[in-house]
């Protein structure tokens, strides 16, 4: 086990397998309108807008939940999730969705319990019984400064905000996996000794890809929920061994063992490039 790694998911189209958003729009029948807005205005202001709307023509709150509840997942993404937290992983969510669809559906699939922070878009419901969105960054009042971004989101600032929780001597290593556009500029703030893990054939693999000398970290792409858990738990795995390694090799103490020290350690598992 390792209390040094810190895993770091998006969350739309990384632990679900669909966009929250669009899939409650979709699902309640309002995707000709939400199409027909969204040239006019940000995609963070846009949802609250169509929270309005769903909760105008009638739409309840606990509707709203029973859509989310059905949302479509890969069966081998819990079980990551929770070998991830089972091998000592600091879990995250780093997501532009909104605490209310998140909490919803973690609550839902029975593993809320495995993440010990989420950063999204606050999301609650009203006196009057609407959910309203807002953006995780008030761009209104003040800009974050990053031209990679949407404005109500740098998930690159977040990143800087949980590296510099923890001091230099902790050596804690980041795994993060997304999909998005707005994960590329979380992969520009990882260092050599962390790892990035992006979906293949998606906005932020392309990007990637265009110029991989730009990620510092070690770039493992992954197709679905099957090749995520496999390649999550190598690298965890990975990251074991090496922490064990430069344990023994500075404890020489260890030498006067009788039984050979590589005995001890478990089998490092292959990583795909």
């Amino acid at each position: 086990m390792s209390n040094n790694i810190v895993v770091v998911f998006d969350f739309d189209k990384t632990i679900i397998d669909c966009d929250s958003d669009n899939w409650v729009i979709d699902e309640l029948g309002f995707t000709d309108l939400f199409n027909q807005l969204l040239p006019t205005m940000p995609w963070n202001s846009l949802m609250d807008r169509m929270m309005m709307e769903i909760h105008s023509n009638g739409k309840t709150i606990e509707e709203i939940e029973k859509v989310l509840q059905r949302i479509p997942i890969h069966h081998r993404i819990i079980p990551a999730i929770k070998s991830a937290h089972a091998l000592g992983c600091d879990l995250r969510i780093v997501s532009d969705a909104n605490t209310f669809f998140i909490e919803t559906i973690l609550k839902n699939l029975g593993i809320s319990e495995y993440f010990t922070e989420i950063n999204t878009n606050p999301g609650y419901v009203n006196q009057q019984g609407r959910l309203r969105i807002l953006p995780y960054h008030d761009f209104n009042k003040d800009s974050h400064g990053c031209i990679l971004c949407p404005p109500n989101m740098c998930k690159g600032l977040i990143i800087d905000r949980i590296q510099n929780t923890f001091s230099e001597g902790e050596n804690k290593r980041f795994i993060y996996l997304g999909d998005g556009i707005g994960d590329y500029c979380p992969s520009l703030r990882l260092r050599e000794k962390d790892f990035m893990m992006p979906r293949k054939n998606f906005p932020v693999w392309d990007l990637i890809c265009k110029d991989p000398s730009l990620v510092k970290a070690e770039i493992h792409g992954w197709c679905d929920g099957e090749e995520l858990e496999q390649i999550l738990i190598q690298l965890i795995n990975k990251i074991i061994i090496e922490e064990n390694a430069q344990f023994i090799s500075s404890d020489c103490k260890l030498q006067t063992l009788s039984i050979p020290v590589h005995e001890t350690l478990p089998k490092a598992l292959s990583v795909r490039p």
